[in-house]
């Protein structure tokens, strides 16, 4: 599978409800996450969360923010832009169908090898800490999905998203 799909923003929080903190470039460890971020740092909302859950990175569709946007729109309600939807990387040029397909699939993301673990579904988290209900509803289907990082470096916004294998 070909996508022409890349990084628009990543974000990290160093604490559970902090705010989503917009950055250039991140680094990534093996079996971790993201450095600076709550869940590498054992401090995320669902740290302690049995069983236990690889949440090492976690990626969001543009395109499945704007469709949740536009049913949200519909509704006369507010809207979430990526950094609000607690997500770590927003990706460009992918649909959350596409998205949502790799879980169980390896990928590569800039130099940074990843493996799909499964869906974000839709949490009560980003609903509560901004006071709107309808977080859950809008996102079904578009949440994103969760990754375990398969070998350490650096991504940067604008790193491309691709699932050929580079080595056989």
């Amino acid at each position: 599978m070909k996508f022409n799909a890349y990084i628009q923003a990543i974000y990290i929080a160093p604490s559970a409800g902090a705010k989503m903190q917009s950055t250039h470039s991140a680094k990534l460890n093996t079996g971790i996450g993201i450095e600076g971020d709550r869940y590498a740092m054992g401090t995320g909302a669902y740290s302690a969360t049995e069983p236990d859950k690889v949440r090492h990175i976690s990626l969001i569709s543009l395109s499945g923010i704007e469709t949740a946007n536009d049913w949200l729109k519909a509704g006369d309600e507010p809207t979430f832009d990526a950094a609000e939807t607690r997500r770590n990387i927003a990706l460009e040029g992918i649909s959350a169908t596409e998205l949502n397909n790799l879980v169980g699939k390896q990928f590569q993301l800039g130099s940074i090898q990843l493996i799909g673990t499964e869906l974000c579904a839709p949490c009560e988290r980003p609903a509560q800490l901004l006071s709107r209900p309808s977080f859950m509803e809008a996102f079904e289907g578009r949440g994103g999905i969760r990754a375990e990082i398969l070998n350490s470096g650096v991504l940067t916004v604008g790193d491309q998203l691709s699932t050929e294998k580079t080595n056989d």
